[in-house]
This record gives C-alpha cells, sequence and structure tokens, in this order.
C-alpha cells in the first residue's frame, strides 16, 4: 500500500504543471493588439477629420491665439544679393514686426524637399500686398538658403536665419515646412503643418486669412 500511496503523490506535481503549462499556452497578452488599437484610433481620427471638412494639416498648438514668442532674427547677408519681391533689400524680422499688420510666417530650408514643391504657391501669393510673407529659414546656412531663393525666385518680404532651430522651438515647430497667420496684434491665429497646397489653401488657408485680413 505504501508503495501504491508513494506513486499516487509522485503523479499529483506532474499533473499541476500539465495544468499550469496548459494555462500558459491558453493565456492571451492583450498588449499585442495595442499598437493596433493605437492605429485604427488615429486612423479614425483622420476619417473623421475628412468626413467634417476639416483640414488634417491644421494640428492644435498651444500658441494659437497667443502672442508670437520673443525673438529677433537676423537678416540674409546683403551680399548674397537677394531682393524683396520688390526690389528693396531683405531684412530680418523680429516680435514687434507684426504689429499693425497681418503676417503670413512660412518656415522653410534649403534642405527641405517638400518645401521646394510648395514655394510656386508662396510667389503666387507675393500678388497679395495686404498682408507680410516672412521667411522663418529654420536649421539652415545663409549661402544655402541664399541659393535656393536666387534659383527658385523670393517671395519673401522679409527673411530671418534661425540658424540654430531655438526660435523654430519658441514657435512649437515640428519642422519644415509650416505655416502660421499672425494678426495685426501679433497674436498667432493660424497654423498649418506641411505644405501648402492648392487644395488646402482653397479649402482652409485663405478662407481663414481672408477672415483676419477684415478685422
Amino acid at each position: 500500500m505504501s508503495e501504491t500511496k508513494k506513486s499516487s503523490e509522485s503523479s499529483e506535481p506532474s499533473s499541476q504543471n500539465t495544468d499550469q503549462s496548459d494555462t500558459k499556452k491558453g493565456g492571451f497578452n492583450v498588449f499585442i493588439l495595442l499598437p493596433l488599437v493605437i492605429f485604427m484610433g488615429l486612423a479614425s481620427l483622420f476619417l473623421w477629420q475628412m468626413a467634417n471638412g476639416a483640414d488634417p494639416n491644421q494640428i492644435p498648438s498651444v500658441l494659437i491665439n497667443k502672442p508670437a514668442p520673443q525673438f529677433d532674427l537676423p537678416a540674409l547677408d546683403a551680399s548674397f544679393g537677394i531682393k524683396r519681391p520688390d526690389g528693396g533689400s531683405m531684412p530680418g524680422f523680429k516680435t514687434a514686426d507684426f504689429v499693425g499688420k497681418v503676417s503670413v510666417v512660412n518656415v522653410w530650408a534649403s534642405w527641405c524637399p517638400t518645401c521646394r514643391d510648395e514655394h510656386p504657391m508662396l510667389l503666387n501669393m507675393t500678388q497679395d500686398d495686404r498682408f507680410e510673407l516672412i521667411g522663418l529659414a529654420y536649421k539652415d546656412e545663409p549661402a544655402n538658403s541664399a541659393r535656393f531663393l536666387s534659383n527658385h525666385g523670393n517671395p519673401f518680404d522679409s527673411v530671418g536665419m534661425d540658424i540654430s532651430g531655438r526660435v523654430g522651438i519658441d514657435w512649437g515647430v515640428y519642422g519644415a515646412p509650416e505655416t502660421f497667420i499672425v494678426d495685426k496684434t501679433g497674436t498667432i491665429r493660424y497654423k498649418h503643418i506641411g505644405a501648402l497646397t492648392p487644395r488646402s489653401l482653397a479649402a482652409s488657408f485663405m478662407p481663414k486669412l481672408e477672415e483676419i485680413l477684415a478685422e
């Protein structure tokens, strides 16, 4: 009897281990689905924006309806020979320059291929003298910025050289290109992420600009 009892007892751990192993095999790690859930959430948000006519390039910013940050950016050196669209000398720009006129601030760089794609949109905007078109050369070398404008045309009334990218950080810039609308009080009213296109100009950017110009 003792041998039978010992045999029975020795078999119990084996059965327990089997049960635990089966439980582990049958378990499901919910974290495996987490990336899919996040993707589906972002996709749903994008589709909702499109269905409601929202511009997916208009990303909320903590600076909207707040004064532009304090800064003073140097001009592109006059020795490069880049002139304003009206033929005048090219100045830099600072916070105080916003007061009294509506400004469109375009964040761009010579190293940015998308900036080259949107450049014709900016050149077309030079025909409208109701606002200042300002270029913020983001993390770019002056010689490269000048070469870009010389090759593709200069739409800007002023260009500020943000070589370190410090001012771009203060503006909450994600990267180039980005475009802001600043009203006559120096308040940032609108932000567009990515290249301006005929579609985004017609659907959202220009209507917002017209609204601000009419104030």
